[in-house]
C-alpha cells in the first residue's frame, strides 16, 4: 500500500516538473513580449492555453498568438460599462453577488431577459461582462461558474445562431479553461433541438462541462447542493434568495470595476470620463429644451 502510494505522488511529481517546463517551453517560443500581453500571459494563462491543447506547446502557441491579436484589435479590457449598459437594462446577464462553494465567480444569465437583436452588442455584452468577472476571480482561482435561467424563454427571445456561434467562437478561442460549469435550469423540451445545433460547435472537453439540471429531480437537486449555498442561490435555481436585478445599481458597482479594470491594465482612466462626459454633453445640445 505504502510503495503505490509512494509511485503514485512521485507519478504526480514527475507530471507537474513536466508541465512546468512546458509553460517555460511556451514561454520561450511566444518570444519577447510588452505592455498589456506581457501583462495577459502570467504563468496560469499559458497553463490554460496548454490544457486547452492537450498540452502541445506547438498548438498552444499558435492558439495564445491569435489571442493576443484578437485583444489587439477588439480591446476587451477597454470596454466600459456605459458602452454595453443598453444591453444589461433586463438583467439577461449579470455577475451574481456571491460565489460557488469552491469559491468561483458565477454568472447569472436569463435568456427570457433578450431585449436587444444585435449579434455585436450581445457579445461585446459578454466580453465585458467575462473580463469583469475574470477580474473578481479570487486569487489562485482561475473559473468561473454559469447559472442559465430559462424561465420565460421562447423562441421568440432567442437571439441568432449565427450570434451563438459567434460567442462560442470567442469563449472557446480566447478564453479557454475560464469556464468549470454551465448549468442549463429547467430548459424546456423544444431547447433539446436547439441545443443539437449548439454542441456541434462546442469542444467536446467544453460540452462535458454543460449539465441539465430541473427543479423535480432529486439528483439535480442534489447537484445543485454540491456546489451552492442554498442560503445564497436564488429561488430561481432551488435556493432560498431573492433574485431582483437593479439595474442602476449594478451599473454603480460596474462603474468601480472600471477604474480597477483601469488600475489593472495600467492605463489613465480619464481618457474615457472626458468621452462619456462629451457623449452626455452631445445628447444634452441635441435634446430639445424641456
Amino acid at each position: 500500500m505504502f510503495l503505490r502510494r509512494r509511485q503514485s505522488q512521485n507519478l504526480q511529481e514527475n507530471c507537474s516538473e513536466e508541465r512546468e517546463a512546458k509553460v517555460k517551453e511556451l514561454r520561450a517560443a511566444l518570444g519577447p513580449l510588452s505592455g498589456r500581453s506581457l501583462k495577459f500571459c502570467t504563468d496560469a494563462c499559458l497553463r490554460r492555453y496548454l490544457e486547452a491543447r492537450n498540452w502541445n506547446v506547438n498548438k498552444a502557441r499558435k492558439m495564445l498568438e491569435e489571442t493576443l491579436k484578437w485583444r489587439s484589435a477588439y480591446k476587451p479590457e477597454e470596454i466600459r460599462w456605459n458602452e454595453v449598459a443598453h444591453e444589461g437594462e433586463t438583467g439577461k446577464v449579470s455577475r451574481a453577488n456571491f460565489h460557488d462553494l469552491f469559491g468561483r465567480t458565477v454568472l447569472i444569465m436569463r435568456p427570457g431577459k433578450q431585449n436587444t437583436s444585435s449579434g455585436e452588442g450581445n457579445v461585446k455584452h459578454l466580453v465585458y461582462l467575462l473580463e469583469n468577472s475574470i477580474l473578481n476571480l479570487a486569487e489562485g482561482q482561475e473559473q468561473m461558474s454559469w447559472l442559465i435561467d430559462f424561465t420565460g424563454w421562447t423562441m421568440n427571445t432567442n437571439i441568432t445562431i449565427k450570434t451563438i456561434h459567434e460567442i462560442i467562437y470567442v469563449l472557446q478561442n480566447h478564453y479557454p479553461e475560464r469556464l468549470a460549469i454551465s448549468i442549463l435550469y429547467n430548459p424546456p423540451k423544444f431547447f433539446e433541438s436547439i441545443w443539437k445545433v449548439i454542441k456541434y460547435f462546442l469542444d467536446p472537453k467544453t460540452s462535458e462541462k454543460v449539465k441539465f439540471v430541473y427543479t423535480d429531480d432529486k439528483n439535480s437537486v442534489e447537484f445543485m447542493k454540491s456546489l451552492f449555498d442554498v442560503e445564497n442561490l436564488p429561488s430561481e435555481f432551488g435556493g432560498k434568495a431573492t433574485l431582483n436585478y437593479d439595474h442602476e445599481e449594478f451599473s454603480r458597482l460596474m462603474a468601480q470595476d472600471d477604474v480597477k479594470t483601469a488600475k489593472f491594465w495600467g492605463f489613465d482612466e480619464k481618457p474615457f470620463q472626458i468621452m462619456e462626459s462629451r457623449s452626455q454633453a452631445e445628447v444634452a445640445l441635441s435634446s430639445p429644451a424641456l
